[in-house]
């Protein structure tokens, strides 16, 4: 939760700078933002595949049956026989749980190098393509030039922060990006607004800083995993089933992300339509929401993926099953009840992003549309983080593409375009997306033989105790 925090201020920190630069500077970092969430999900997804496969292979590891004490009036070579067979399948499970991280940062570093091409040659043409002003586009085709030369860090960063989550330790990675984040939010303040005798770079110099951070975030990641610091390593990826098995956990995943993402494009269109204050209002509002209240999902999302997938490889489906729901009613109790009060301060809230009357007004309503809905969306985002520690990522992506393409997209044209209700459609089909999401997660973690694949693919890998 506190580097979710940081992560958000940084991107808070990016918009105040360029909005002391130009209203031009923030519609172009906003559009090559657009762009920025495609491989920002395809590290997630391949990220999501890191801290199962680890997650799982972890608690192999530091499962412990107990054989010894059970067989301690045994012989000595029975005895011996136990222990050896408990050395091996540790040892099998730590090996796993390295290839599928060295597996996943080696795939995300190799799917990053298409995105810096593509940001470096069409970068430009790129933020064109959706309308913007040659001044726009120009700018923007030079801040997605320079943080998409990044990509293939950013996918490596994602990645190795998801795998040393997924072993247990969440701390590394936080002090990593709090630091780098810290790095990206003085080096925007000091290039974006030429600072200490810097020359003024703009836009350019926030994306610099981003850059950065991506490197540097990567780099010591990276180096946590070569070194002591850590319990996993980096190893020559080799294991062809550990690849196969990262490869279907993530590809779900990263199409999710992808589908959500093209998703938003014909909504804010809808949204455009019913004027240009009601899209600035669902910005406003969806921000205020993301600002108070997805560190703390986020957060959820990854404990959860942690201990769950950490269960089941100790091959303890009871304990899993618990910590999802446990979980997921904090999750409630807390996201639920911080959604509530922004439902009724929203006002207040709103007030510090908007000073325009009609744009707040709708702003309003978007907030308390996301304040109230709180306890379904944090619902989704926790038992999506529980399936996906059990290697159940295909939920998820069924969830989320039919909330968002049949409620939020499909009920909105029908309600706000169709029916003439206008931006009270907008309300309802958003609102009903978020339920429709939770529901289909809850009833497949209630139901689902998650427990049963994430074993089945332990013993495929040889991380299982099962037949020992």
């Amino acid at each position: 939760m506190a580097e979710q925090t940081f992560r958000t201020l940084m991107r808070t920190t990016d918009i105040v700078v360029t909005a002391a630069i130009s209203p031009v500077a923030v519609a172009a970092i906003g559009l090559a933002d657009l762009y920025a969430r495609f491989p920002l999900w395809v590290g997630l997804g391949m990220g999501g595949g890191a801290i199962a496969l680890s997650s799982q292979d972890t608690g192999a590891a530091d499962a412990d049956d107990g054989s010894t004490d059970r067989n301690s009036g045994d012989t000595d070579r029975a005895a011996n026989t136990v222990e050896e067979t408990t050395t091996d399948a540790t040892a099998r499970a730590s090996a796993n749980r390295d290839q599928a991280i060295s597996t996943a940062v080696v795939l995300g570093a190799v799917l990053g190098l298409p995105f810096a091409a593509f940001g470096w040659f069409y970068g430009e043409q790129a933020i064109a393509l959706l309308g913007a002003p040659a001044d726009v586009a120009r700018l923007g085709g030079q801040y997605l030039a320079v943080i998409f030369l990044t990509a293939p860090a950013r996918h490596v960063a994602l990645v190795a922060a998801r795998s040393l989550q997924g072993t247990g330790d969440t701390r590394t990675p936080m002090y990593v990006n709090v630091v780098a984040n810290g790095l990206n939010i003085s080096l925007s303040v000091v290039l974006g607004l030429g600072l200490f005798g810097v020359e003024a770079l703009g836009v350019v110099g926030v994306g610099v800083a981003t850059a950065a951070a991506n490197v540097l975030t990567a780099s010591a990641l990276c180096l946590a995993l070569l070194g002591s610091w850590s319990d996993a390593n980096l190893v020559v990826p080799s294991d062809p089933v550990v690849f196969r098995q990262l490869v279907a956990v993530s590809a779900p995943s990263v199409a999710e992300g992808l589908l959500s993402t093209l998703a938003e494009f014909p909504f804010n269109a809808m949204l455009l339509g019913f004027g240009t204050a009601v899209n600035a209002a669902f910005q406003v509002g969806r921000r205020v929401y993301q600002q108070v209240t997805s560190p703390l999902g986020r957060g959820y999302n990854v404990a959860v993926s942690v201990v769950v997938g950490q269960a089941l490889g100790r091959n303890d489906p009871g304990e899993a099953r618990y910590l999802g729901w446990a979980t997921a009613a904090l999750g409630v109790v807390t996201v639920g009840t911080i959604g509530g009060v922004l439902a009724v301060f929203a006002p207040t809230f709103v007030r510090a992003f908007t000073d325009d009357p009609e744009t707040a007004r709708y702003a309003v309503d978007f907030a308390r549309v996301y304040g109230l809905t709180a306890p379904f969306l944090v619902s989704f985002v926790v038992l999506q983080g529980a399936l996906r520690g059990a290697s159940e990522t295909r939920v998820p992506l069924v969830a989320r593409t039919t909330g968002m393409f049949g409620f939020m997209v499909g009920g909105t044209y029908l309600l706000g375009v169709v029916w003439g209700y206008g931006v009270l459609g907008a309300y309802v089909g958003l609102a009903l997306s978020y339920v429709w999401m939770a529901a289909v997660v809850a009833a497949s973690f209630h139901r689902g033989d998650w427990a049963v694949r994430a074993a089945r693919m332990l013993a495929d890998r040889g991380s299982s105790r099962s037949d020992d």
